[in-house]
């Protein structure tokens, strides 16, 4: 059994962001000693879910509902697993969204370098993607590709 100050520093979150998760009922079968709430493996896990799906973008009444099924049992596996299913598409399509940001970053570092070789822009305006070294022009064609084409 852990303490809310152990949960908190095991999972660096503060501890009134593990009190409100309690207050909303995430934690069903927290314990209790002398007032004390008292987290078992079952919480940290529920945590490890509940942290997962806030990273994914999920609100916290979504996630209590997540919970709530949970407590259901069985017959809500299909919800569940659908659930999951559209977390896992809007994480991918974020990171799809975040490659072509460090594609631009990495695409502006190799321009700047040159640029700062050259001691201007003039050479690297005049270039078309063609002339791009393989690497650099992927990262600018990713970069510069419109979400629609995806």
């Amino acid at each position: 059994m852990y303490t809310i100050g152990q949960v908190s520093e095991m999972f660096g979150l503060p501890v009134s962001t593990l009190r409100y998760y309690d207050k909303e009922g995430l934690f069903p079968n927290l314990q209790r000693a002398s007032g004390i709430r008292k987290f078992a493996e079952q919480e940290l896990e529920a945590l490890r879910v509940i942290e997962c799906l806030k990273q994914s973008g999920m609100e916290i009444k979504d996630i209590k509902q997540f919970m709530t099924w949970c407590a259901q049992g069985s017959e809500t596996y299909r919800q569940r697993r659908e659930m999951f299913e559209k977390r896992r598409e809007a994480v991918e399509d974020e990171i799809r969204r975040l490659e072509r940001v460090l594609d631009m970053i990495r695409y502006k570092c190799w321009y700047y370098d040159r640029a700062m070789e050259d001691g201007n822009e003039e050479r690297l305006r005049s270039m078309g993607a063609e002339e791009l070294p393989e690497e650099i022009r992927r990262a600018y064609e990713n970069a510069h590709r419109i979400r629609a084409q995806e």
